[in-house]
């Protein structure tokens, strides 16, 4: 049986439909989070919910800069990434979610609208990796992905040990709520 083309979404809506769960995973995970909590770091290691949502609007943003300004002399500065991972004492949760959200919009713009995903865009260079490389668009929007897959992980643990909420457990209920309703 042949299935009309027309009626499946292109890789461009796919990729859009894809990175969208990844990143409902993570709102999810950080729902609700006080500013408090948003700072805590679970019983080992020093990852924050606050410092995920900040680490993943820039490298969103890092990311598609790298793409839209291709520099085939680009650095990586790791000075500027020292706060990557944690709000400092004049950052608010609040702010970065919002963040987090506006740059989630501008990236699937950009999926939406880039002109060739198979366009070569050079890698700035840093010390683990000092030699130039060259990757696709589509490449880089994948590492996107897995760095958003990634970190969903951290926050459902982190969230775990804050309060008990699980992200399985929050979309199981609200799948259910949503078929009692349906």
């Amino acid at each position: 049986m042949m299935i009309a083309s027309a009626n499946i979404p292109g890789e461009r809506e796919t990729l859009i439909e894809i990175y969208g769960d990844q990143r409902t995973n993570f709102l999810i995970a950080i729902d609700g989070v006080s500013e408090d909590d948003a700072r805590r770091a679970a019983a080992v290691g020093e990852l924050t919910l606050g410092g995920l949502v900040k680490h993943l609007t820039i490298m969103e943003q890092y990311w598609i800069t790298t793409v839209t300004e291709a520099d085939p002399d680009a650095e990586f500065d790791v000075e500027a990434a020292a706060d990557a991972y944690r709000l400092t004492d004049d950052e608010s949760f609040a702010d970065w979610v919002d963040a987090y959200r506006k740059q989630a919009q501008l990236t699937d713009e950009f999926i939406a609208t880039v002109a060739d995903l198979d366009a070569l865009i050079p890698i700035p260079t840093a010390p683990w990796a000092p030699v130039r490389q060259h990757h696709t668009v589509r490449r880089i929007l994948l590492h996107l992905f897995r760095e958003t897959a990634h970190h969903s992980g951290h926050a459902d643990l982190i969230r775990e040990a804050i309060d008990g909420q699980s992200t399985t457990a929050t979309m199981a209920r609200d799948a259910i709520r949503s078929f009692e309703r349906g």
